[in-house]
């Protein structure tokens, strides 16, 4: 039996996330990868939330296979919002100012 072709992977599996951290009080400067292959978006949040970095600034999606990449800063932090809303839990310090600089509140709802 042959093994599945790259074709075949699901997408995320091959999405690579590179963190921009925010180290010497350059941001933007100096990049930090997280696990190079097959790094999972939970494991992204959860790394964010528990403090692997710094002072995250940006955060890129990668795949090599598809041809493409995109800045999920934005996705990544409502996310992280979404979730310290939910456990009635402030967003952890070191990673407030990129939830603040990514998360556009929802807009009021006129009625």
């Amino acid at each position: 039996m042959a093994a599945p072709c790259a074709a075949h992977q699901n997408a995320a599996d091959r999405i690579v996330y590179l963190i921009f951290d925010n180290i010497a009080g350059r941001p933007g400067r100096a990049g930090r990868k997280t696990e190079v292959e097959r790094t999972d978006i939970e494991t992204v949040i959860s790394n964010l939330i528990a403090g692997r970095f710094n002072d995250p600034v940006r955060i890129v999606a990668f795949d090599p296979l598809g041809h493409w990449s995109k800045d999920v800063s934005r996705e990544l932090a409502e996310e992280i919002q979404t979730r310290c809303d939910i456990d009635t839990t402030p967003v952890p310090e070191h990673i407030r100012d990129f939830v603040r600089s990514h998360w556009a509140a929802p807009a009021a709802v006129a009625f």
